[in-house]
């Protein structure tokens, strides 16, 4: 067999593959096509598409005129209603939140800003703006050249969470709802819905100094980090003293220090559902962790928050409150809070002050049991939240002191008991 014998062959497998990879690529775009027209008609123009086909059909067999005209009729209709269709939706889109971030009960106000950019006018249209599981719909007039029209809106906030707006859709229909063309505008944005926390004054729960502890505004007359020379007071430490200044000056100079404070400041937050009696409790219980959290944090220590399966953001205020709008029920395998202490333990060993924070179902033994797994040395607080209680009370177990709050502007008092 010669060479151009077997080439033959060979050039005609490779033009029968090329067009059937352009086959391939056309029939994709025909088929992307279709889908979009598919994604514009709506279940009641199949409907009636439908009817039209049977009235036709049932007209020319039966040989009956009034089922012909009423087919023609019915077909006349979907394809005004289809005309509705035509015309651009090419907004300039804006969605603004005044706040992004907003404590549970607050109202967050947007505006959505619709502008023409181009050199025609845009029909009637209508958008459709997603607020979490439900949404919002505004009926945007038409839009000469250059025109804007604005929609302001509120959103209610009754629960804590993550609440997703968006994305922007402009939708173009007719009035019978057989037809909508719908174009997403924008990107979404997350709206923060914060729980309720308060604030309170004092140092919550006490530091231990540290040599890589944080220096803090106080002045001590004994620490690690010096602050500045004072003249001698009776009672001082001679160990302090600093003769090079008593030698220059004639007069008996001490060393003064900063305090330094290990700031390792660790929260446990249960999020197991039976370590709770409501969700009341649970939503008490988020408040309180996030409260004492805040504390922490304006009194320069160092927190880290644990809930079941996984560690929280908390190295600023604003990552603490984002981090607990999105907390919800954990799964019963994750273990309730004895389980957590020992993630506690196990991850953080290092803690200075550890509190856990968990419902009224969670018994006594099991509270002494998560107390007991807590870092060696560590200081040991349990809030337990029970909104059946009408005044904040305190117990010791084990080595732990263990405050029941009622509600939540009941923790400075419960944490002055401790304290005291």
């Amino acid at each position: 067999m010669t060479t151009e014998a077997l080439a033959a062959p060979s050039a005609q497998t490779e033009r029968d593959a090329g067009w059937r990879d352009v086959a391939a690529v056309i029939g994709a775009r025909v088929l992307t096509r279709l889908r979009i027209i598919g994604s514009a008609i709506r279940p009641l123009a199949w409907v009636l598409m439908g009817i039209t086909i049977a009235f036709w059909i049932l007209g020319q067999v039966a040989g009956w005129a009034e089922f012909i005209i009423a087919a023609i009729v019915i077909a006349i209709t979907v394809a005004l209603c289809a005309l509705f269709l035509i015309g651009r939706t090419a907004y300039d889109v804006s969605l603004d939140l005044a706040r992004t971030r907003v404590v549970v009960g607050e109202r967050a106000v947007g505006a959505l800003t619709l502008a023409n950019r181009g050199a025609r006018a845009i029909l009637p249209s209508r958008i459709v703006l997603p607020v979490g599981s439900g949404r919002g719909e505004f009926g945007i007039q038409r839009l000469a050249p250059g025109e804007e029209a604005e929609e302001l809106f509120a959103i209610p906030t009754q629960k804590r969470g993550v609440v997703k707006v968006g994305p922007v859709s402009v939708v173009r229909g007719d009035p019978l709802g057989l037809f909508e063309r719908a174009h997403r505008r924008d990107d979404p944005v997350d709206l923060f819905v914060h729980p309720k926390t308060v604030l309170f004054d004092g140092q919550s729960l006490g530091y231990l100094r540290d040599l890589e502890g944080m220096p803090a505004a106080d002045l001590s007359r004994d620490d690690v980090s010096f602050h500045a020379l004072l003249e001698y007071q009776p009672g001082d430490d001679l160990r302090h003293v600093h003769w090079k200044s008593t030698a220059r000056t004639g007069t008996m100079m001490v060393r003064q220090y900063e305090e330094t404070r290990r700031s390792h400041f660790v929260i446990g937050l249960s999020r197991s559902g039976a370590d709770y009696a409501t969700a009341d409790d649970f939503e008490l219980a988020i408040s309180a962790a996030g409260s004492i959290g805040l504390r922490a944090l304006r009194d320069s220590q160092r927190v880290d928050m644990r809930v079941q399966g996984r560690e929280l953001p908390s190295g600023t205020g604003k990552q603490l409150l984002d981090s607990l709008s999105a907390v919800e029920n954990s799964k019963p395998r994750e273990g309730g809070i004895a389980e957590l202490a020992g993630v506690l333990s196990a991850t953080m060993p290092l803690a200075s002050v550890v509190v856990l924070v968990c419902g009224s179902k969670v018994r006594p033994d099991d509270l002494r049991l998560a107390c007991s797994r807590l870092p060696f040395g560590a200081r040991a607080l349990a809030v337990v939240a029970d909104t059946s209680v009408t005044g904040p009370a305190l117990r010791r177990i084990g080595e732990a002191d263990v405050i029941t709050i009622g509600a939540l502007d009941q923790i400075p008092l419960a944490l002055q008991k401790v304290l005291a």
